[in-house]
């Protein structure tokens, strides 16, 4: 079953929110700015990771400077899955978080 619309902007919002709010724990100098459901983090070296949510596809998009990446909600796991690694959101973002900011953060809800 396709997600709605409605649903689609809610599971995008709460992940966004999320990752905000590990951004926001986190001791990292960034800014975030979350405008028109784009979230964009920059790190102090200038670095960038941007969450945009592609309503069209209804997919979630990340960009980061290891590239871009594409993500579809999976139900059954309550978890947005790359669609081209099966990676997890959150997975991918400790990942980048680390190669980009070099902390290690831990987004477990996603």
């Amino acid at each position: 079953m396709s997600l709605t619309e409605a649903r689609f902007h809610d599971l995008v919002d709460a992940a966004q929110l999320a990752v905000e709010d590990v951004f926001d724990d986190s001791d990292l100098d960034l800014d975030l700015e979350n405008s028109a459901g784009v979230l964009t983090v920059r790190f102090e070296n200038g670095s960038q990771v941007i969450l945009s949510r592609q309503e069209p596809l209804r997919q979630l998009w990340l960009a980061a400077r290891s590239g871009g990446f594409h993500f579809d909600y999976d139900a059954a796991s309550e978890r947005w899955i790359c669609d081209t690694s099966a990676e997890l959101l959150g997975e991918m973002l400790a990942r980048i978080t680390l190669e980009q900011a070099g902390l290690d953060l831990e987004f477990e809800e996603l």
